[in-house]
């Protein structure tokens, strides 16, 4: 399995959740071996347009659409989710992302931002990423920006000022807004769950 290096910040927590939970993991901005892993992880912290100029400095968005398309597993995190979808709007800054989710990823309308800390979600019945796990389990996010319109059935919902999409599944597209990798053992469960999808 392959953690994607394109200059993002959170690579080695990654690495080490993974690792941890039976993964072999190598992190590498080598696109041959992103394009050939059994999985592939596309992490990410900081700001939308910051980490989209680093895939795309890599070339590595057409990795990333390329595996979905062939139905080969991909998993976003935290901003790694977010540059999944068309577009993002940060400080009024408008950054095309990869698509290979259909909508924009805007500031949240809460209160107190970032939304940072410990939160339950609402996963969708049949949900894989969440199997096995109790409803009131919390994960631990860090951010101010989701994709909180064009929500479908299918999305687990977070909510923070308003609901928002805290993970999504795709056939073998999975992405979660969390971080799993600091999540304890109810992200170390997910990251499980996510491996035993591999082949």
């Amino acid at each position: 399995m392959v953690v994607l290096d394109y200059g993002s910040g959170n690579l080695r927590s990654a690495e080490r959740a993974l690792a941890r939970v039976g993964a072999d993991v190598t992190v590498t901005d080598d696109l041959a071996a992103a394009r050939e892993a059994d999985g592939l992880v596309v992490p990410g912290v900081g700001a939308y347009a910051a980490c989209m100029a680093g895939i795309d400095a890599l070339g590595a968005g057409a990795v990333v659409r390329a595996r979905v398309a062939a139905g080969r597993p991909v998993l976003g995190i935290c901003v790694g989710m977010q540059v999944l979808y068309e577009l993002g709007d940060e400080h009024g800054v408008r950054t095309e992302g990869i698509g290979v989710l259909a909508g924009e990823v805007r500031r949240l309308a809460a209160p107190i931002l970032p939304h940072m800390g410990w939160n339950t979600v609402r996963p969708p019945a049949g949900s894989m990423l969440f199997a096995g796990l109790a409803s009131d389990t919390r994960f631990y996010f860090v951010h101010s920006y989701a994709a909180k319109a064009d929500l479908s059935a299918g999305d687990t919902i977070g909510e923070h000022g308003e609901p928002f999409a805290a993970a999504v599944e795709r056939g073998s597209l999975a992405a979660t807004q969390f971080h799993p990798e600091k999540s304890g053992d109810a992200g170390a469960h997910l990251l499980t769950n996510w491996l035993a999808t591999l082949s």
